[in-house]
């Protein structure tokens, strides 16, 4: 089992304003802001990481707040909706809660599944599912969301192609998923390393319209191993198969490859080393800016045109 694809580790999405990002998946969803960093690559933004207490591998959605950046198009080669498991019988509990919020909701089923979905304010698809599959994983609770109610972490992530096969083959040959179901359109594969965070759903439509990556879309989902040795052995797989993949990057919180699937969909592989609280305490995770070490000598600079949170 231990050197295998464990699941999904992260889902990262692109938000316009970081403000109303934060207010959104900590207030009315409640999940925990796990840390609060900046994006490596462009400092002068956010990089939020959601999850529950601790940052399980599995739970996290993590984004790129880039002030002003416009909306984006969910369409072919992205991945296009997220999917949370949630407790069994807790949908109406979530109606009810999106009403006061004004969030639209739709009703309906994904291979006998009860769920219900949504978009977040910057039009991300999010779904919230009551799985078949005991999930007794730990939740982040608040005064509003108790734990019969809150959100497990991930149950599936769907992706949106024209063309299946040549994903398929990466999900199966090189990451180990196996298809699970087909109804239609939709294909389901599966993962039996792990008991959640384990479905990758394929959505095949040679109609469907190009993507715009900005707001409110997926800018990348991360499949989870235990560790380095392991992540080093998946980069000569992907080798192996013909597909370009970047050297091992060291993110602080995990060590990350990225390659980008024949369908489009940019995926990253990341390790569960060495974890949230590297950094700063458990009690304290995500209540402090924490930088790069490469950008820690221009914190001031950073501060200053880092958007206001409160």
């Amino acid at each position: 089992m231990e050197n295998r694809i464990l699941g999904l580790h992260h889902i990262t999405a692109i938000a316009n304003n970081a403000k109303r990002n934060l207010d959104f998946y900590t207030q009315v969803l409640g999940l925990r802001l796990v840390k609060k960093t900046v994006n490596f690559d462009d400092p002068g933004t956010y990089h939020f990481y959601f999850g529950n207490e601790t940052g399980t591998p599995g739970t996290i959605l993590t984004f790129f707040p880039w002030e002003g950046i416009g909306k984006g198009t969910n369409g072919s080669g992205l991945a296009t909706h997220i999917g949370y498991s949630v407790p069994k019988g807790s949908l109406e509990f979530w109606k009810n809660r999106f009403q006061q919020f004004n969030v639209n909701v739709e009703e309906g089923e994904i291979f006998g599944e009860k769920m219900i979905s949504f978009k977040d304010p910057d039009g991300l698809q999010l779904q919230f599912i009551e799985s078949s599959t005991p999930d007794d994983r730990k939740v982040w609770t608040t005064d509003d969301i108790k734990d019969e109610n809150a959100l497990k972490g991930f149950h599936n992530v769907t992706l949106t192609l024209k063309k299946a096969d040549p994903t398929i083959k990466v999900l199966t040959d090189i990451l180990g998923y196996d298809l699970q179901k087909h109804e239609g359109e939709r294909f389901r594969f599966a993962t039996d390393s792990i008991e959640t965070a384990n479905l990758i759903d394929i959505i095949e439509n040679d109609k469907i319209i190009a993507e715009r990556n900005a707001a409110g879309t997926n800018h990348h989902i991360a499949f989870r191993v235990k560790d380095d040795n392991v992540l080093m052995e998946y980069r000569e797989k992907v080798m192996s198969a013909g597909l370009n993949i970047t050297p091992k990057i060291d993110r602080d919180y995990f060590y990350s490859l990225y390659f980008r699937e024949p369908g489009g969909v940019l995926f990253e592989i990341a390790t569960d080393n060495p974890g949230f609280t590297v950094d700063e305490p458990l009690n304290e995770l995500g209540t402090n800016l924490k930088l790069p070490k490469q950008h820690e000598a221009l914190r001031e600079k950073i501060v200053e045109v880092l958007p206001k949170l409160s």
